[in-house]
């Protein structure tokens, strides 16, 4: 309930692994957020330092990352932030994990074309399954008018009326 959540911007910079776990898959990478500055006495950007955040992304998610992204491609990941210490070889760490709810390609540093994914029940075999197994429907194309056949008017009739408007016009 009083989760801190974060959108980062940055870059892949481990390949994704993805594991099937008892809860359900998961996909794990590690990303990378590089802050810009503009320096006013060279009249340029330059980079900042670079911080590195694990990405664990959980069942649907998970199984979309790993069949979308690779070493090196800009996304935005928006999720939960979690802090952890931990005790290695005498030394004290600190590893800041982003439980991800959204993952998505940085659309201002290229382009990504969207494919959306059937959902099914896994303890449902595809006949059994109540999703229609269509091809993939545009979304954005505006359906065609359902027309009635009785009501639409025949080609001789539409061919009269244009010749008695132009008669009358004349």
């Amino acid at each position: 309930m009083n989760e801190t959540t974060v959108t980062l911007v940055g870059n892949v910079a481990t390949n994704v692994e993805y594991r099937e776990t008892v809860t359900g898959g998961v996909a794990r990478f590690r990303f990378a957020v590089t802050a810009r500055r503009w320096d006013r006495e060279r009249g340029l950007w330059t980079d900042g330092p670079t911080s590195f955040y694990s990405v664990s992304a959980w069942r649907s998610l998970g199984m979309n990352v790993a069949a979308s992204v690779s070493v090196g491609e800009p996304l935005v990941v928006h999720g939960r932030l979690k802090v952890r210490e931990e005790e290695r070889e005498g030394q004290r760490k600190t590893f800041v994990d982003i439980d991800a709810v959204s993952v998505g390609h940085d659309l201002t540093r290229g382009t990504a074309a969207f494919r959306r994914t059937v959902r099914q029940n896994p303890d449902a075999s595809l006949a059994e399954s109540k999703i229609p197994q269509t091809a993939p429907v545009d979304l954005w194309q505006t359906p065609e008018p359902a027309v009635d056949p009785a009501l639409e008017p025949s080609l001789e009739a539409v061919v009269e009326g244009v010749s008695a408007d132009l008669v009358t016009a004349s």
